[in-house]
């Protein structure tokens, strides 16, 4: 990897022309844009003189190395853009929404279940995307760039970055798929303070310390942004000052890249001991270590994640080859989360994990050549990753250990099982949890989960049975069979004749399906899920 060396001068900047020349055996006059380039520049239609224009723009001034960004920029345009959603209704029409006409999340969940007790099934469907390839101005990535390339060069605590982190870590325009919006230059006047206010200049996590705190004294966590999932870009937080984790990590990245602080966004699509899902910062330290936090709400060395996590990706600008976008064919679409090209699997920074290999020979729907591993999250099992089938079998690797699994296939956005539920162990061994229907038992119950947010995340607790509620109980048989529906009356609740060896489920009356299911083990433990 390419080191920075002081400024752009001497062993550095001669480092990067030479590596260009012998790769390309060109003058740096005569040095053609990678294919990669060339294929972007074919798709962008009437914005192709812009492009074209960045990287005549640095050729032209020789350059070398704002070329080199450009190059990387341009190259991995594709997938990269602006997404609008509106929430459709079952039979595909735009409701009119806002999560302004509610003031607590509570009132939103509210209206959220009136209209779809009104309109059937509602969700969020992307509505427009705005390539960047078709519209980016020149002016915006030159000045983007340039910014970029002043920061990592002017700050001293990033002088342990070298190209290739610089290029994913410091130099991208955009954090997710928020509005195009200048806001290198707005922090970087904003915050010209942080230099002159740290104790020891070459530490990056003090300076992103003093930044993330700058964040916090105005911006805050609002779970009814939730039901925003169009995200933020920067003029919409600095007027409404609240968002959800996405925008928050979007912030830190903002403010900190803005300053040549190596920062990044990691996520898990989906928690596997509770609901909902969660995204957060992490900054490359010296000795390229890892330190996370949370933008506008934890600093690095004080931020813990405690939910399970089965899957854990990280954000990044260059496509990955290995993600499950990249590999899918072309005919099969990916679920959600895992339909970007440019994530890369980070789990074994986070967690235990263990590889899976699965049997998967029976009823795959016709086309399909993919399979996935599901976890249990808010209701529903989701996709967390994938896996071409491959002589009837199926690796996932890296997975989170202590976790319940579903494997499945994803067509018409629907998640159809292809094979029994299992428990990925500590010591990484499968255990299926397979219903006996013939040998019955008795479930013994006083208690179940709950959830709510702890800060920007959601987090789950055990909760006591509560006197005058009707209980339903639910077990996993290729789909959730109802057993039994019983009052609470105080003591325990008693499930008699129940398929033993399965995964349960005990749902309250009126719930919202946040509760975590569980197994029973044969001297009546229950253990969550």
């Amino acid at each position: 990897m390419m080191k920075k060396s002081e400024g752009f001068s001497g062993v550095f900047i001669v480092a990067v022309i030479l590596s260009i020349l012998l790769l390309t055996g060109c003058s740096t006059s005569d040095y053609q844009p990678p294919e990669a380039v060339l294929s972007i520049l074919e798709k962008s239609g009437d914005n192709r003189k812009n492009l074209e224009e960045v990287i005549e723009h640095f050729s032209n001034k020789k350059q070398v190395i704002q070329q080199e960004a450009a190059f990387f920029l341009i190259s991995n345009m594709e997938g990269q853009g602006y997404i609008e959603y509106s929430l459709k209704n079952e039979n595909n029409e735009i409701l009119n929404f806002s999560i302004f006409n509610y003031p607590t999340y509570d009132d939103l969940l509210k209206g959220w279940d009136s209209i779809a007790k009104r309109e059937g099934d509602i969700r969020f469907t992307p509505d427009t995307f705005t390539e960047d390839y078709r519209v980016i101005e020149s002016s915006f990535l030159i000045k983007n760039i340039d910014l970029a390339c002043d920061a990592w060069d002017r700050f001293p605590w990033c002088k342990h970055v070298d190209f290739e982190s610089f290029c994913e870590y410091i130099l991208p325009y955009r954090g997710s798929n928020e509005p195009l919006e200048n806001w290198r230059k707005y922090f970087y006047n904003e915050l010209r303070w942080v230099a002159d206010s740290v104790k020891n200049p070459s530490d990056p996590v003090e300076a992103a310390i003093l930044v993330n705190n700058y964040i916090m004294s105005w911006f805050r966590f609002d779970p009814r942004y939730y039901k925003h999932p169009t995200d933020q870009g920067l003029n919409e937080m600095l007027s409404g000052k609240m968002g959800r984790c996405e925008d928050m990590t979007n912030l830190a990245i903002y403010a900190m890249r803005a300053l040549g602080i190596p920062v990044m966004a990691d996520f898990t699509p989906y928690w596997a001991n509770t609901g909902n899902n969660h995204a957060w910062n992490a900054i490359l330290g010296n000795n390229d270590s890892i330190i996370i936090f949370m933008g506008g709400e934890a600093n690095p060395g004080s931020y813990t994640l405690t939910n399970k996590m089965a899957k854990v990706y990280r954000k990044t600008f260059a496509i990955q080859p290995g993600s499950v976008a990249v590999k899918l064919p072309a005919n099969e679409t990916p679920p959600p989360y895992l339909d970007k090209k440019n994530i890369t699997d980070v789990t074994e920074q986070y967690a235990k994990v263990a590889d899976v290999s699965l049997n998967i020979t029976e009823n795959i729907p016709d086309s399909l050549t993919f399979a996935y591993l599901c976890v249990f999250n808010s209701g529903k099992w989701k996709a967390i990753t994938g896996s071409k089938i491959i002589d009837g079998r199926a690796e996932f690797r890296k997975m989170g250990t202590s976790i319940a699994y579903l494997p499945a296939f994803y067509q018409n956005k629907e998640i159809i099982p292809a094979g029994n539920a299992f428990i990925l162990d500590t010591a990484g061994k499968v255990l299926r949890q397979i219903p006996d229907l013939k040998n019955k038992t008795a479930l013994h119950l006083t208690e179940t989960t709950t959830t709510a947010f702890d800060h920007s995340s959601e987090t789950n607790s055990m909760q006591k049975l509560i006197p005058g509620l009707e209980y339903t109980l639910y077990y996993w048989n290729g789909s959730w069979k109802m057993h039994n529906t019983l009052p609470f009356k105080g003591e325990k609740l008693i499930f008699r004749d129940v398929p033993s060896g399965a995964f349960y489920w005990l749902q309250a009356e009126n719930t919202r399906k946040e509760e975590r299911i569980f197994t029973v083990n044969p001297e009546g433990h229950l253990s969550w899920y």
